[in-house]
This record gives structure tokens, sequence and C-alpha cells, in this order.
């Protein structure tokens, strides 16, 4: 079922009205009619089940049946510190990254990082990655749409990192090395509300000097498996092997 997320101060106690792009693509794109279903949330961890009333014009009013029960969320909240890539990479590193339960996004200005967010294209190229979250949440139900900062540097990233439970990097020369232990380890200590910020190099990865001072400020640097993974797959990578320990690890399986 399609899901938008909606103003918070769109919704009264009985109804909810869309405007703008999402109404667009409910009348031109999913061609829906009144009576027809869909979901509506306010990226304040609340989603309905909501029912088309009427369409006029730019704008559609649809009446709230029930509130959603369920959490989509991960149980912890990860920041993506994602040193800036070339191209469109980031593009997909936020839609895949926000598929899998990235609570945050941080251009990260590495130094190999090639790109730069230049002064007067930083707001248009912000918009986008906004939109491309935003999509990303709805299609994967969730109940936040991610946020994106401010690009920061490595000074201002370590900054930040002291509002966090726990900050790690994935550096691929403790990978070549062969020591694997220090992200399940981290997983391990872990509990359930906690807040991660992981680091992740652009093209060509971190610098060894970059490793060494986030590992004076507390960063575990970690290997993920014996393969080198590219910048945009990282990301993924990370997610997902923290769903399956925290979401799928424990689960009972079917005889």
């Amino acid at each position: 079922m399609q899901r938008y997320f909606v103003p918070e101060d769109h919704f009264t106690e009985h109804h909810v009205v869309i405007t703008g792009d999402d109404a667009r693509h409910i009348q031109k794109v999913m061609r829906m009619k009144p009576s027809d279903s869909l979901i509506c949330a306010n990226n304040k961890g609340k989603a309905y089940l909501c029912a088309v009333e009427s369409i006029d014009g730019g704008q559609v009013c649809a009446v709230i049946k029930q509130k959603i029960t369920g959490n989509s969320e991960l149980p912890i909240q990860v920041t993506i510190a994602q040193g800036i890539p070339k191209a469109d990479k980031f593009d997909t590193i936020i839609q895949k990254g926000t598929e899998c339960g990235a609570s945050l996004f941080i251009p990260f200005q590495a130094q190999r990082s090639i790109a730069l967010w230049k002064k007067n294209k930083k707001d248009k190229k912000r918009l986008r990655l906004e939109k491309i979250s935003k999509e990303a949440a709805e299609q994967s139900h969730r109940l936040y749409v991610p946020k994106l900062s401010e690009p920061m540097d490595l000074d201002q990233l370590i900054a930040y990192s002291t509002s966090c439970d726990y900050k790690m990097v994935a550096f691929e020369e403790t990978a070549k090395s062969g020591a694997q232990a220090g992200f399940p380890t981290l997983l391990k200590k872990m509990n359930k509300g906690d807040r991660l910020l992981a680091v992740i190099g652009p093209e060509g990865g971190l610098s060894v000097d970059e490793a060494k001072k986030l590992e004076d400020h507390g960063f575990v640097l970690c290997g993920l498996g014996p393969r080198i993974l590219r910048t945009e797959t990282t990301a993924i990578y990370l997610l997902s092997a923290i769903s399956y320990h925290f979401e799928l690890l424990n689960c009972e399986v079917d005889d």
C-alpha cells in the first residue's frame, strides 16, 4: 500500500490533507479515487491507515481510519558519516541506506574525497538527496525520514561524535590485516536505543592519519569481512549486519 510522509500540522483528529508533489502523485500516478486506501505517516513515529475522501485540484483530503501499530525502525540509531564520493554515488548510498534503516547521514569531506560540495550547488544537491531519502523511506515503510546534516570535516566529525554512545570506522587496512573482531564485538556491547556513528571513507578509503586520529578519539577501527567493499556498498553491508544482529539473529526458526 502506498505510503506518504505528511507534515504533522496537516493532520487533524479525523483527517489528513495532502498537498504538493504527493497530491499530484496520488492523482496522476496512482490515479486514486475516493475510498481508495493509503498510509499517511507524520515523520514523528506515527502512521495511519487512511481512505481518500476528496480530491480537489492540488489537494487530497483523506479520512483517518486507524493507527498502524508496529515499528519498522532499527533498534539502534545509526548515523552514517560517508566520505563524499564521486558522481551520483551518494544518491545510491542515501537511497539504499534509508531502506536499510539509517537514521542520519553526514557528508564527510575526507582527505581522499575528490568531489566537493560547492556552495552554489549545495542547496540544490541537498534538496535532491532529501527527496531521494523521503521516497526511499516511503517505499520501505519507515516511520521516519532520515536526516541529512551539513557536510563536516574530520575535526567537526570528531566533535559531533561526543553525542554518540559508540563509534566505529570501516577501515580497509584492518580488514586486510585479518583483524575482524572489532565490529561484532561492538555490536555485542550495544543495547536497543544506543546511538552508533559509523565512518566510511570515499573512493580510496581513509588515510592512515585520519584513521589514527579517529582511533585516538575513541573510534574502533573495524574490518568488514575478508573482501574489500566499494564505498557505495559499505553502508548497505554495515546496516544489513546490524539488522541481522538485532532483528533476525534470535528469531525462532520453524522446523
